[in-house]
This record gives C-alpha cells, sequence and structure tokens, in this order.
C-alpha cells in the first residue's frame, strides 16, 4: 500500500449517561482540535438522558469542521422521521453529519414501545437496510435547486423538482417527498458496525464507513476485503467504502513493548458488547495505528475511549500529536463536510436525469 494512503481516526464522545450536553460539546471539541474525521456518540432506548440525536444538535453549532455521528436506532421507529432528523442534523452542522445505524434486539426495549417483541437479527438488519435505502430516496426527493423562495410571486418550492419515492418495505411504506430540502452532503454519512454476517451484510450493501472489530491486523484485512468483496457484488465501488478498526482503548497505564495485536478481552457495555481492547500508552498506540493501517489492514481507526476525558485527551494530546509529528496524520481538515474530510463524493440525485432513475 503507499505510504500516502489516508490515515481515518474517529472517536466516541459518550460514557456515563448525562443529561446536559456541556459534557459532549467539550468533547468534541478536543476532538476537533486533534483534527478527528468524527466523532460518534451511543444511543439505546434503555438509555437514560437526552437521545443521541438531540444531542448532536446541540453540539453542532458548538463546532466547525469535525464530523458528528449519533447512533440511530431503526427498530421501533418511523423510516420518515429518521431521515427528516438526520438531514435536519446536516442542515445544523452545515454538511457534518452522519448516522450510526444500530438496531434494538432486546425484549424489554421492545416493551418499551408494546407494538411487537423482539426480532431476530435478520430481520433487524434487513428492516435497518431498508430504512437506510428509503432514507436516501427522501434525502434525494428534493432535487437540490428545488426551493425557489421566491418573495414576489410567493413561490418556495418547485413542485415540478419535488419526487415521490413509493417505496414499501417488508414491514413499512413510506411515499414521500420529505419535508426537509436536499442535506448539504446529498446524503449524510452512513456509519455501520459489522458485528456479525447480518449487519456486515446491511454495511456492504449501505454503508460508507463500516467499523469492524479484530485482534489482529491479518483477521481485520481479511474482513475488509471480504467487507470490499460483498459492496463490489451490489453494484458498488469497493473504494468507496471506508473500514475502520473499532476498539477500546486505556490509556491509563504506561507504555509497553508494541504488539500487532490486541488483548482480546470482553467488556461490558450498555449495549453488551464487547470486543478488543487496548490497554497502554499513546506512543505505542501511535506505532500499532501506523502498523495496521501501513500494510492496508484498515483505512483507520475508530477509537472508545475507556475512560472519556482522560482518555481522549491522551488520544488528541498524544497518539494524534505524535502521529502529525511524523506526517501519518493531518494537522487541519481539509474541507468543510464530513464527505470531504472522507473522501467521499457528494451522491447524484437518483431522481434527477443525470442520477439515472425516473
Amino acid at each position: 500500500m503507499p505510504a500516502t494512503r489516508p490515515l481515518y481516526l474517529a472517536a466516541e464522545i459518550g460514557g456515563p449517561p448525562r443529561f446536559d450536553a456541556t459534557g459532549y460539546v467539550e468533547l468534541a471539541r478536543l476532538a476537533e482540535r486533534g483534527a478527528l474525521d468524527f466523532v460518534t456518540l451511543q444511543d439505546s432506548f434503555g438509555r437514560p438522558g437526552p437521545d443521541a440525536l438531540a444531542v448532536m444538535s446541540r453540539v453542532a453549532p458548538a463546532t466547525e469542521r469535525i464530523g458528528l455521528v449519533p447512533a440511530v436506532t431503526t427498530t421501533h421507529t418511523e423510516p420518515f422521521h429518521v431521515s427528516s432528523a438526520v438531514a435536519t442534523l446536516d442542515w445544523v452542522s452545515r454538511g457534518r453529519a452522519g448516522w450510526l445505524v444500530d438496531v434494538s434486539d432486546t425484549p424489554a426495549q421492545a416493551r418499551l414501545f408494546g407494538r411487537r417483541p423482539a426480532a431476530p437479527a435478520a430481520a433487524l438488519w434487513q428492516e435497518a437496510g431498508e430504512v437506510a435505502d428509503v432514507s436516501a430516496r427522501l434525502w434525494d426527493s428534493w432535487e437540490d435547486d428545488a426551493e425557489i423562495r421566491d418573495t414576489a410571486t410567493g413561490r418556495f418550492i418547485d413542485r415540478d423538482k419535488l419526487h415521490y419515492v413509493d417505496f414499501a418495505g417488508t414491514g413499512f411504506t413510506v411515499r414521500g417527498p420529505a419535508i426537509v430540502p436536499r442535506p448539504p452532503q446529498g446524503h449524510p454519512v452512513t456509519v455501520i458496525e459489522a458485528k456479525d454476517d447480518h449487519s456486515g451484510e446491511t454495511a456492504a450493501r449501505y454503508a460508507d464507513v463500516v467499523l469492524v472489530r479484530a485482534g489482529w491486523p491479518e483477521e481485520a484485512g481479511a474482513v475488509r476485503e471480504r467487507l470490499r468483496s460483498r459492496a463490489a457484488g451490489h453494484g458498488r465501488d469497493p473504494d468507496s467504502l471506508r473500514v475502520l478498526a473499532a476498539l477500546t482503548v486505556d490509556l491509563g497505564g504506561g507504555e509497553r513493548s508494541t504488539r500487532p495485536g490486541l488483548e482480546n478481552a470482553s467488556r461490558t457495555t450498555e449495549a453488551g458488547a464487547g470486543g478488543p481492547r487496548y490497554s497502554g500508552g499513546p506512543v505505542d498506540l501511535a506505532e500499532l495505528i501506523i502498523s495496521w493501517h501501513g500494510t492496508g489492514a484498515v483505512d483507520g481507526f475508530h477509537l472508545t475511549p475507556a475512560e472519556p476525558v482522560r482518555d481522549l485527551e491522551r488520544l488528541v494530546n498524544g497518539t494524534v500529536a505524535l502521529l502529525q509529528h511524523r506526517s501519518r496524520f493531518r494537522t487541519f481538515h481539509p474541507g468543510g463536510t464530513l464527505r470531504e474530510h472522507l473522501g467521499l463524493a457528494r451522491p447524484v440525485n437518483q431522481y434527477t436525469p443525470a442520477g439515472g432513475a425516473s
């Protein structure tokens, strides 16, 4: 792999639930100072406090460049409302929004809604894919120049540039068009964690960024190649897929001798997920990132601090600063949108003649 291949870095800014957005704003600003591509904020129906989309809408005006990617659960929610909320975040952030697509698979969360029991993973991720599909259609249902805003004639919209999506999924239908104009990015960035075969299939078909959990670079590289092959099988350009290794980082200890692999210790979170964990110092973490990225195993890393304030500060001022000093990571955001950060093209509207759809 060429040495000039871009390295992408992202971080989670969650942690213990908070009822005030101030702490999230401070963490996002810290990550922005390190020129990270984006920050995520995990969420679930069982988590107390404001939902991640609402928090990121508060973070947006307090930041300038960094991408904002809240977790959005597609189970038990209305796809039309999900699409509108994500599009609104893209407008509020001036083109820096994404969404981390997730599902709800627990009976306890299903009881919060009372409409249906928890479904198996295959059905949940099929529905999540359909929500991603119809969201893209809804974002495209307004052409970029659909707004006229002619006060003299009182015309706000060119109705010929609004389109019905007429989408029928397995459990919902959406006619459209959207109630929010086409987002600044065209489509906000779709992020999916490939936790298993079902989520991996949905990611290969719909995601712009895929998070993968692997303990060794060879394992990560094999997963990356499978995802790229699956994406190509769906008619996608595999080079448009960004695959990031997801790991928890505990930077509370000292440096250790660098190892290419990771401690594959399970951890307990609100979502009950487990995965690889890095424990050590900022310098060794930088060496690990350089090693994995240099072999082409991944396109970058999504890092979850074990202790949000302490570890994100050490990540930005230690690991990222070292990567920047070695010219392995940029020192500023080269563009204004999250798609520009990630080197992703703005999608052509599928309902315009150039988009090839009727």
